[in-house]
């Protein structure tokens, strides 16, 4: 058994790939625990920045916890396809789905970004 914990001056920033008007902080990498397969993040968007359209390989949830971003996913209801997510909303996708955000707000955005690698087939 393992465990990690991340102090908020022990966090560190990266370049996350499509990502645009943004700084991703990284708190906990799947490798910190033994065979642990959680990435958590929390990234901060400026007004207008986001991700582009595009999947990865990892189940993937997102929970808002300041301002709001546009969401634009290839599943879900009509209305949830193309959505707006508030402050306290979350969304979970598979690995492999297609989704952007952009900050729509004109208030920076706070967001939580949790990815789960699959289990090995």
């Amino acid at each position: 058994m393992s465990y990690k914990i991340t102090r908020r001056d022990e966090a560190y920033t990266y370049e996350a790939p499509g990502h645009f008007d943004v700084r991703t902080t990284r708190l906990h990498d799947a490798k910190d625990v033994n065979v642990g397969g959680i990435t958590m993040g929390l990234s901060h968007f400026l007004p207008g920045g986001g991700c582009n359209y595009g999947a990865n390989a990892k189940e993937s949830v997102y929970y808002i916890i300041e301002g709001q971003m546009y969401l634009e996913s290839e599943v879900g209801t009509p209305e949830e396809v193309k959505t707006t997510l508030y402050a306290g909303d979350s969304y979970h996708c598979g690995p492999g789905t297609k989704k952007s955000v952009v900050n729509n707000g004109t208030v920076a955005a706070q967001m939580l970004v949790a990815m789960i690698t699959p289990p090995e087939a």
